[in-house]
């Protein structure tokens, strides 16, 4: 565009406009060179093994898959070529696939004519299952739950064979027209698992990660300044808690994130899509919770809100952590060249105030919603705005010589806080109020049936999932709250009131 200024000092490139025509040129050839160590990387990355000079056994299956995807890696598409490999371009047209929502027979026929058109001894694949094919044995699987329309149970473990809900007889296949009996059964609602296990072992199959993952344990902390969650009191306290389990440095600290979303974000119908995503603390600050270490485990499609149910999904996740737990799997370090014994456990879990009440158990709503003070809440309801409010008790929080604490002119007139907060719980006391409550997969209409007391002594919904992992009742913390959420959500509900928008107002 002319007299257009390109913000290179902001992330914008200039672009570079070649007019010649003819071969390629030295940059191109530069280029393709720089693609080929990216796609080892990458198939190194997605194995649980490292080739090793002399090796005089023979490979095992797995082992093999890794040098058959290694050798496509480095394998030109035809003699000659210099910059695609057969590994790029299947990587390439299901990239290409996935972000233009391509039809099979549509992509069938765009790859054939894309071989009909190199050289007749070409390696590209002849149809989008010979591409899935090749791209398969990086080895990252997912699984297929179907669950029931209501988010009472999954179609998992002992359940996978049934075709009827076993709370509300809801059926799990979707009927078939009269004249299309043969087709297959489509599941009314489905979800998809990411298996956890294997993606942690990724982190000691690659050179860049694996040295990494004992960061934690190697580094000297500065005095009087967190920069890592290793260096906080919950971390300690599990160590000290565990000390078989934090003997292995290689061991994995894992925090779980989720929280519901809206993808369709034009759409007139209100949809909730839930992802769960696990991060590894054990890497260094510049690495930890960045993208490339944040695993999706769960995609929970909606449309509704899953409340409660969320615990009905989670169940393959859990399973896989108490398995990590108990038994650890057996994991090749290529930092060291060792096998070892990997094992994982589940700090605590990070979201906003309403994903808190929903994988805590307490709800965070009413009177009781504060989940630090419980029954001894000192909130009361405004008289005309008909909403709960803490104002003026904030205060009990701060030190007893705070000049607040004795402000009668900036808080509610004429009034001093002196009194001090109510105890904090400990994990072993906050269990025993939950230990015999049952759990939403024992009692479905716990969603719509409210416990005895509830609201007037307590507000717990649920026995939370996480209490069936050996170490939670242990854990010093377990639940966290995402502040940046928060405060987003906090400035949404201001403008929206203040702007007066129709049904995002706050203003009843």
């Amino acid at each position: 565009m002319p007299r257009y200024w390109y913000w290179t000092s902001h992330g914008e490139y200039e672009p570079l406009i070649d007019y010649q025509c003819g071969p390629s040129t030295s940059s191109n050839v530069a280029e393709a060179e720089n693609i080929r160590p990216n796609l080892e990387e990458l198939v190194h990355d997605a194995t649980r093994i490292q080739t090793e000079q002399n090796t005089e056994e023979l490979p095992n299956t797995e082992a093999q898959n890794f040098y058959d995807l290694l050798h496509a890696a480095q394998q030109p598409i035809w003699k000659g070529c210099t910059t695609h490999s057969e590994l790029s371009v299947a990587v390439k047209m299901l990239s290409i696939k996935a972000e233009y929502n391509v039809a099979r027979e549509c992509f069938n026929q765009f790859i054939g004519l894309l071989k009909e058109t190199n050289p007749t001894d070409n390696l590209i694949p002849t149809d989008l299952y010979r591409t899935k094919k090749l791209v398969s044995k990086l080895g990252l699987t997912y699984i297929k739950i179907d669950y029931c329309m209501n988010g009472c149970m999954l179609y998992f473990k002992e359940d996978i064979a049934e075709i009827v809900c076993r709370h509300y007889n809801a059926p799990r296949f979707k009927p078939k027209s009269r004249n299309r009996r043969k087709q297959k059964d489509v599941p009314v609602s489905r979800m998809f698992y990411f298996p956890i296990i294997p993606r942690l072992q990724r982190l000691y199959a690659s050179m860049r990660s694996a040295a990494h993952m004992r960061w934690h344990n190697d580094h000297i902390p500065q005095e009087g300044v967190i920069t890592h969650p290793s260096e906080v009191e919950a971390w300690k306290h599990f160590d000290r808690t565990h000390p078989t389990f934090a003997a292995e440095p290689r061991n994995v600290r894992l925090a779980l994130c989720a929280d519901g979303f809206t993808p369709f974000s034009q759409s007139a119908t209100p949809y909730s899509c839930w992802p769960v995503i696990l991060t590894p603390y054990n890497l260094p600050p510049e690495l930890c919770m960045t993208t490339p270490y944040m695993f999706l485990s769960l995609i929970i499609s909606g449309p509704h809100n899953l409340k409660l149910n969320i615990d009905v999904f989670l169940q393959p996740l859990i399973d896989n952590l108490s398995l990590l737990w108990e038994e650890g799997v057996s994991t090749y370090d290529i930092s060291t060249k060792q096998n070892f014994t990997l094992r994982a456990a589940l700090l605590w879990t990070i979201g906003d105030f309403p994903a808190y009440g929903m994988l805590s158990g307490w709800n965070t709503s009413g009177k009781l919603v504060c989940p630090y003070c419980m029954e001894n809440t000192k909130s009361f309801t405004l008289k005309y705005g008909r909403k709960n409010t803490w104002f003026n008790f904030h205060r009990m929080f701060l030190p007893q010589s705070h000049p607040f604490k004795r402000n009668k002119e900036a808080f509610t007139k004429n009034k001093m806080v002196m009194f001090q907060p109510p105890p904090r719980f400990s994990s072993e006391e906050i269990f025993e109020r939950v230990e015999f409550l049952p759990t939403i997969m024992e009692s479905p209409t716990l969603a719509e049936i409210r416990l005895p007391e509830y609201g007037v002594n307590h507000n717990w919904t649920k026995k939370s999932i996480f209490w069936s992992l050996p170490y939670w009742r242990t854990n010093l913390i377990r639940h966290n709250l995402d502040v940046m959420h928060i405060e987003k959500n906090i400035f949404d509900n201001i403008f929206y009131t203040v702007m007066n928008i129709k049904e995002k107002s706050k203003i009843i």
